[in-house]
């Protein structure tokens, strides 16, 4: 029965998290025991009650789910599988956990998490992690060819025209970096979790707001494109920190949905209007990464 559980609580949790919580409740319990004998007067109580408020409310403490997969203050390493979310764009982050939430997005343990929480308390989680200011790890080595790095490096900064294949720093700012509010950057993340977000993009699996261009960009990508551009994105340094940029130099080539208040090239967005009026709902278009 045991094993039973545990083997529940592991489709659920990641191990970290389950011990850090079991680490707290038992820190706790040492720490009850230890003062319930002890005489407290009424100044002491009204300081360990104003203590206790504060620790319950500080959302530090609140988001040790989150650090338990995403690491330490939310800063993941290159080397894992979960993306930093430490310093990320706070609008970028609501609409990560809102796409969760809502279904946009699928995997079962961040879906567990956040289910039953408010637009405004994710929206609150989302600013706590990118108000962190956090030095990034230096790069791993390179794990691709030159002739494949240099491909990637051509579609990263220059893309395809001839498949409608944007430049990523059209959208994502030319160090790459993510621009406020809602744009967010391409360094610093691990290979494999590039990876597997354009092919989730490229499957319907990943979905975000309407239009959604990132998985009009993935269908253009064949597989060589997408293990081209994740292997040199992966390989980059992460330059001023990775603060994101406060806004891009130009229009961004075409409408992205989620992305509010960013300038699109006019004719990508008389061509949205032209058909939004047409048919009633806004056509598909290429953008920004969410």
């Amino acid at each position: 029965m045991i094993n039973r559980l545990r083997s529940l609580l592991n489709l659920v949790f990641c191990l970290p998290a389950v011990a850090a919580v079991i680490a707290v409740a038992s820190s706790a319990g040492a720490w009850a025991q230890q003062v319930a004998s002890q005489p407290i007067s009424p100044a002491d109580s009204a300081s360990a009650t104003h203590s206790a408020t504060v620790s319950a409310s500080s959302m530090s403490s609140r988001v040790l789910a989150c650090t338990a997969c995403h690491g330490k203050e939310g800063r993941a390493t290159p080397d894992g599988y979960f993306p930093r979310i430490a310093g990320k764009p706070a609008g970028y982050l609501a609409n990560q956990l809102l796409n969760f939430r809502d279904g946009r997005r699928s995997y079962p343990q961040m879906t567990y998490l956040i289910e039953h929480l408010t637009d405004d308390y994710l929206r609150e989680m989302a600013a706590h992690f990118a108000a962190l200011d956090l030095p990034y790890p230096p790069p791993p080595a390179p794990q691709a060819p030159p002739a494949a790095l240099e491909r990637g490096r051509v579609l990263v900064q220059h893309g395809d025209a001839a498949r409608s294949i944007p430049a990523c720093v059209s959208c994502h700012g030319a160090a790459m970096t993510g621009v406020n509010p809602s744009i967010p950057g391409l360094l610093g993340l691990p290979r494999d979790y590039l990876n597997s977000q354009l092919g989730a993009w490229k499957t319907g699996q990943r979905r975000a707001h309407a239009p959604d261009c990132m998985a009009d960009i993935a269908k253009q990508l064949t597989p060589d494109d997408v293990s081209a551009v994740s292997a040199w994105l992966a390989a980059q340094p992460v330059a001023a920190g990775g603060k994101p940029a406060r806004a891009l130099p130009a229009a961004m080539p075409v409408r992205c949905g989620g992305v509010a208040g960013v300038p699109v090239a006019a004719a990508a967005a008389a061509a949205t209007a032209a058909t939004t009026a047409t048919t009633g709902s806004a056509a598909p278009a290429l953008g920004a990464v969410r």
